[in-house]
């Protein structure tokens, strides 16, 4: 529903909620005035309270010297007889040109009335100002007792003065104005001064903004911390500590495109050599050999190819991370059995060590890539009619997992190496891609686990990789 003007109801409040929610510098803003509204509230109402009570203090001390001129002015003849003429100064003093009206009486100690307006209403304790209705008036009254020389007995008279509200109220709002006053002054120039704070204590910020946006997409060089406040440093430093990573991010990229172009380009030049011979031989038996040489090059590109993409998707970053709860032993089964032929065809005893499930939580499909290269790479290593040991376990909350072949090995120098992209010993014999390890690091970091490298039992390589249990 719109009104007259085409404009929503409340579509004021939607901008401002907006404006409050996108600009730091309004939400700073916001809180100052608000919290300098509520103290202004109070403030104010403690001034009202203070101006009433000041207005009330100077009417009830007009009333009390008015009451005294008029005590001072009581006497008694010559027949005891008390007579009192009122003083034209007591009742002046109340001309303060607020149209007050005044009302006294004079009292005996007995009860008699000497002069004044019947009826009054009597304060209950002498001296002190109270608030009372008089013929239809809201009045402010007092009542002072005053002795009377010439009366025998009981000689005091009570006098009682009172007066309407209109000079006390006039007052109270006079104070009040004046303090309203000096605090919107107070309001508007802490407003300015908090204007200015705020520009000036985000010029950091704005500096740090700019900083970032003048950079070209190749500046990954960390900022100064300097640059900004010691409250904003730690964000300057999460900065540079992200730009850091990317730059190493970046190199690693630059570094696997490069070894994969690198390691890509040999086997394709080798196989376009390969067809290009068994396109020219005339020999069926040469052109077969041409043919199962090419085919075998064909599946080392297939391999390398496969062993990239599962290293790109084992990178942090690169997916959605998933967290499965693998059962590591069936894991371990379903890879053995897929590699069982090519254990069988080098007549290599491949057997798994496991007497119960053990469940680990991550990404499965990434998981059997890591068991998959461990297995393929001891297979690959292992000798002839050798031995090659998968075993599963649980000790202390961690899930062990274990690869153990009786080939040659890998030495100790070559340990942390042999976990780089694309890196081969010199001198192994098996054709591979050094990406095997690689990929099982990246998983195992993935999985928050580790992985070790370290002698089997019969002089082979043992890869010993813990995981955390689900």
């Amino acid at each position: 529903m719109r009104n007259e003007a085409g404009i929503r109801p409340m579509g004021w409040v939607t901008r401002i909620a907006a404006m409050l929610g996108e600009s730091l510098r309004v939400q700073l803003l916001a809180w100052i005035v608000l919290t300098l509204i509520g103290a202004i509230c109070v403030n104010l109402y403690i001034s009202f309270k203070s101006a009433d009570a000041t207005a009330a203090l100077v009417a009830d001390h007009t009333l009390l010297a008015s009451a005294r001129v008029i005590a001072e002015a009581v006497r008694v003849d010559t027949n005891g007889t008390v007579e009192a003429d009122i003083p034209p100064a007591a009742i002046e003093m109340f001309d303060t040109g607020y149209g007050d009206r005044v009302f006294y009486q004079v009292m005996t100690a007995w009860g008699s009335l000497v002069t004044g307006f019947p009826g009054m209403p009597q304060p209950k304790v002498a001296e002190v100002g109270e608030d009372g209705t008089f013929r239809q008036d809201e009045v402010r009254l007092i009542m002072l007792e005053h002795p009377i020389v010439g009366l025998e007995n009981e000689g005091r008279i009570s006098v009682t003065v009172a007066a309407t509200h209109n000079g006390q109220y006039a007052m109270r709002r006079r104070l009040w104005l004046s303090d309203f006053t000096k605090q919107l002054v107070l309001v508007l120039l802490a407003g300015l001064v908090t204007i200015i704070g705020l520009q000036r204590g985000l010029a950091p910020v704005l500096r740090l903004r700019d900083a970032v946006r003048e950079r070209g997409r190749q500046r990954l060089d960390p900022l100064p911390p300097d640059m900004v406040q010691s409250e904003l440093r730690p964000l300057v430093h999460a900065l540079n500590d992200h730009m850091e990573r990317v730059q190493n991010q970046m190199a690693a990229q630059r570094r696997f495109v490069s070894n994969a172009a690198h390691q890509l380009r040999t086997p394709l030049a080798l196989i376009s050599t390969q067809a290009s011979v068994a396109a020219r031989e005339s020999d069926p038996g040469r052109r077969d050999e041409a043919l199962q040489a090419l085919r075998a090059s064909t599946r080392q590109v297939t391999r390398l190819a496969s062993q990239l993409l599962t290293l790109s998707r084992a990178e942090p970053g690169s997916r959605r991370p998933r967290s499965d709860t693998v059962d590591l032993t069936a894991t371990a089964r379903q890879v053995l059995e897929s590699q069982a032929e090519e254990a069988l065809r080098r007549n290599i005893d491949l057997g798994l060590e496991a007497e119960a499930p053990v469940l680990v939580e991550g990404d499965g499909t990434m998981l059997r890539e890591m068991l998959v290269n461990l297995v393929d790479n001891a297979l690959r290593y292992s000798l002839e009619s050798g031995r090659v040991t998968v075993s599963v376990a649980q000790q202390d909350g961690t899930a062990i997992l274990t690869v153990e072949d009786n080939g040659p090995g890998i030495p100790e120098g070559e340990r942390s190496p042999v976990f780089e992209r694309f890196y081969r010993i010199i001198g192994t014999e098996p054709e591979g891609s050094g990406l095997g390890l690689a990929i099982v690091r990246e998983v195992a970091d993935g999985a928050g686990g580790s992985v070790i490298l370290g002698d089997g039992s019969d002089g082979g390589l043992l890869v010993t990789v813990r995981l955390p249990i689900a």
